[in-house]
């Protein structure tokens, strides 16, 4: 049952004091709201607590009592529109509702566009555009989709980009962080999700800190357009914005060259060996995951000297680029049999998640071949490292990271020689590695040996 009192926290017997009033509803809620009303003790005691005059009262404060009883009036009005529209039974979001009944604010929102709808534009504008790609947007959707649910859970669904401000900003953050506190106590907001996408745990600082990136850069663009005065990025101080916006990255986990060699070796259950195809062919291009999916048989070429090489323009930075220049990575002999074998078709790379994806089916592979070195990852809750098998942390990117660390372990320097200083443009100018010379260095770094190729992909002996 709701009850509505005021409320004074003062040991005074006299005097002026500042009026609260407290709804309570059973076990339910209980929530102070500041009422901006000052009353002097003697006035109060002629009320009652739910703001109602005492029996045999005549002379009283009316101005005191009728702001007494309409401030009540609005605080039910904004309890019963919380629980009507599931939100946080908090005293943040009733102030929140009580100041728009208050003001013409709202009004005025009906009339202008929501922060998350400007968001929205921006992201619909940057794809036309050809400034972001269809995967980039999809990922910024995300973070729209989350900044929508955080505004509706506090209330401000209604809010424009010019109220957002630096205060909101960094509670948008600490939301980002454990969104999935919020899932139980606002299920209609994550009904229509699929099951993986719902927040199930604690993100980490590097993952909200792309996430807030992403909110940076639409934000400046709406001030550079002229609506905003200040974007809330830059309203932050230089430490604070520093602290915010820092990302941590732990010690690089792949695959060692031996823990390779065991994993392509290694007699496995039939069930592992279409998961261990897709990896192993993964490790040998060292592409994202979504160019990985797009690959087909019309991506690879033959190079003039007979080298097969995969060709294709990465979905991520392609956007980026001022050319079209492609993607050229030789093939080594283990992939192209592997390729051969299976027509360049990977089904078990179009389910990436869930409890049967690729990338639980190749922490199950590792296990299976025993790789199960130790390796240090940070544990942002307890600010120190754990070391966890590197079977446990099998996924597409161990694949990416496998590649570049055992090509980079090949390649000498181009600046070892101490000719330029590091960051010189001008080795590049001088020289590029061409498909014969990766050829070359694929086959040093996973120790296979070259081999040639005919137009028809038919092995020249």
């Amino acid at each position: 049952m709701i009850r509505i009192v005021y409320f004074v926290r003062t040991n005074k017997t006299q005097g002026e004091v500042k009026v609260r009033l407290r709804l309570t509803d059973g076990r339910r809620a209980d929530i102070f709201h500041r009422a901006d009303i000052k009353a002097s003790l003697e006035d109060l005691s002629k009320f009652t607590a739910d703001c109602k005059l005492k029996p045999k009262i005549k002379v009283y404060n009316r101005d005191l009592l009728e702001a007494l009883q309409k401030e009540s009036a609005l605080v039910e009005k904004a309890y019963n529109e919380m629980v009507e529209k599931g939100l946080d039974l908090n005293a943040e979001v009733m102030d929140i509702l009580i100041e728009g009944y208050k003001t013409p604010i709202v009004k005025v929102r009906k009339d202008a566009n929501t922060l998350t709808a400007c968001f929205r534009d921006y992201i619909e504008a940057a794809r036309r555009d050809g400034i972001i790609g269809e995967r980039r947007s999809a990922h910024i959707s995300v973070v729209a989709d989350k900044l929508e649910r955080f505004l509706t859970i506090k209330g401000l669904s209604q809010l424009t980009p010019k109220e957002f401000n630096d205060q909101q900003l960094l509670d948008f953050r600490q939301f980002l962080y454990d969104e999935y506190l919020y899932v139980p106590k606002h299920k209609s907001l994550y009904s229509s999700m699929k099951s993986h996408n719902v927040p199930t745990e604690r993100l980490s600082t590097n993952t909200v800190v792309s996430q807030l990136k992403m909110l940076q850069t639409f934000l400046g663009e709406m001030e550079f357009q002229g609506k905003l005065d200040r974007n809330p990025f830059r309203q932050l101080s230089r430490e604070r914005k520093k602290a915010v916006m820092k990302t941590k990255y732990d010690d690089p986990v792949y695959l060692r060259s031996d823990e390779f060699a065991t994993l392509l070796k290694a007699k496995i259950p039939v069930v592992l060996q279409p998961v261990r195809d897709a990896f192993l062919v993964q490790c040998a291009f060292g592409c994202r995951i979504a160019d990985f999916q797009a690959l087909t048989m019309d991506n690879i070429a033959v190079s003039e000297e007979g080298i097969p090489f995969i060709h294709y323009l990465p979905q991520k930075t392609a956007n980026a680029e001022s050319g079209n220049t492609e993607i050229q990575t030789p093939i080594a002999r283990f992939a192209f049999d592997i390729i051969q074998r299976t027509g360049f078709n990977f089904p078990i790379v179009r389910n990436i998640y869930g409890k049967s994806g690729y990338n639980v089916l190749i922490k199950s592979l590792l296990r299976e071949c025993k790789i199960d070195r130790k390796v240090p990852i940070y544990n942002e809750a307890r600010r120190t490292n754990e070391y966890l098998p590197i079977c446990e942390l099998g996924s597409s990117k161990l694949a990416r990271k496998t590649h570049v660390d055992m090509l980079s372990k090949v390649q000498i320097n181009l600046y070892a020689a101490g000719l330029h200083k590091q960051g010189s443009s001008a080795v590049n100018r001088y020289t590029s590695l061409e498909v014969k010379d990766r050829f070359m260095l694929i086959n040093m770094a996973f120790n296979q040996k070259p081999y040639k190729v005919n137009s028809k992909l038919e092995v020249v002996k």
